[in-house]
């Protein structure tokens, strides 16, 4: 075994007998030294049910059923028939599953807490009104700052929040949103403008978190939304949307671009950047590959490819499909993919290798920082 792999190696066996040494205090004081924290931002694709607790619509909830069916009961208000790729990611760091920030009855946070909101997006034009958009998400984490300083001390609450792993899932809403509106879906802006809109706004946040001491990010790209069952229903023949596809080619460029820069800007900034449009594609288009038998059609909804958004009575429908078996379908309904899939992006985030998740995986940064003080 090389220097590189004995190193590695003994860190491995550190990050784990400091989590078992985590669990055997419940005291914030005592353990908050012993584990990496989690703090989870972004869209539906990672909101364990903020949206549960703010002013909005059906559209913009899960906490219904059939949602969470094969694991939630009663349902959470994640969208999905049941975990989410945090959820995944906080069981193979050895933590609990991390909690949701708005639910009223959560005030333990030392192990992290999720901030994501259906809906939401880089720009507060996203779905405006209607989710918690990321940089309020931000002042969420501002907010939990102060109150670990008072509870913990600052010491203490800059070593919890530079040790951290925050992780993201934003961007497909602030293309989504606007789509059906005008004949170019950006309008007035030219595709360059508005990503870099985009992307600015998601730099901005990681900035935020670098000021107050956050120095790992985990992000996944945005999916292959041209084709997204939803899209495809409301359009004429019930095409893919090409412009679409360019959108979010050019926003999956541009966020690796940034990324890089800001490594190079920002002191001990490390990313683990996740391909997730890649991996969705490859699903939708060869399902059996992954365990699916359907890969472009959604279990719950109606109307073209399950596309109609009215799964557990979304928009006043009160009638729509559900399939038999949810894990032959890559989608549960027709903008979420189901439980099995969210499992195998997790372990792509968690330990994939680096043509999934580069430059390092999440299993990388979760290694604690070891110092005299951990022992």
């Amino acid at each position: 075994m090389g220097f590189a792999n004995t190193q590695l190696f003994l860190q491995l066996v550190i990050f784990h007998l400091l989590m078992l040494r985590g669990y055997s205090s419940s005291s914030s004081e005592r353990h908050f030294v012993e584990h990496v924290a989690l703090f989870v931002f972004g869209d539906s694709l990672f909101d364990p049910g903020n949206n549960n607790y703010i002013n909005t619509t059906t559209d913009f909830q899960a906490n219904f059923w059939p949602y969470g069916i094969s694991y939630f009961d009663p349902p959470s208000g994640r969208f999905s028939d049941g975990r989410l790729i945090p959820d995944f990611i906080a069981e193979y760091a050895g933590l609990p599953i991390i909690p949701t920030y708005l639910d009223p009855r959560n005030n333990e946070f030392v192990y992290g807490a999720n901030f994501a909101s259906g809906g939401a997006g880089a720009l507060v034009e996203s779905h405006a009104g209607f989710a918690v958009d990321l940089k309020t998400q931000l002042q969420y984490l501002y907010d939990l700052e102060k109150q670990f300083r008072q509870n913990l001390g600052d010491s203490k609450t800059d070593k919890l929040l530079s040790n951290a792993v925050y992780l993201f899932s934003c961007g497909g809403n602030d293309y989504l949103s606007p789509v059906g509106n005008n004949d170019s879906i950006l309008y007035p802006y030219t595709h360059d403008q508005y990503v870099r809109m985009v992307i600015g706004n998601i730099s901005e946040v990681f900035k935020g978190i670098h000021e107050k001491g956050g120095r790992k990010i985990g992000i996944a790209t945005v999916a292959p939304l041209a084709c997204w069952p939803s899209v495809r229903a409301e359009r004429p023949g019930n095409t893919c949307n090409e412009e679409l596809d360019v959108i979010t080619s050019l926003h999956n460029q541009q966020l690796s671009k940034k990324l890089v820069e800001l490594e190079e800007e920002l002191e001990g900034f490390k990313y683990a950047l996740f391909d997730l449009n890649t991996e969705v594609s490859n699903r939708m288009k060869n399902p059996s590959k992954y365990g699916f038998k359907v890969g472009d059609t959604a279990c719950c909804g109606s109307g073209p490819f399950g596309g109609i958004y009215s799964c557990g009575g979304k928009r006043g429908v009160t009638e729509f499909d559900l399939c038999d078996n949810i894990n032959d379908y890559y989608f549960f309904d027709s903008n979420h993919n189901n439980e099995v899939a969210n499992r195998q992006y997790a372990e792509l985030l968690w330990n994939g290798e680096s043509s999934v998740t580069a430059p390092y995986n999440l299993k990388e940064l979760f290694l604690p920082q070891v110092t005299k003080e951990s022992f």
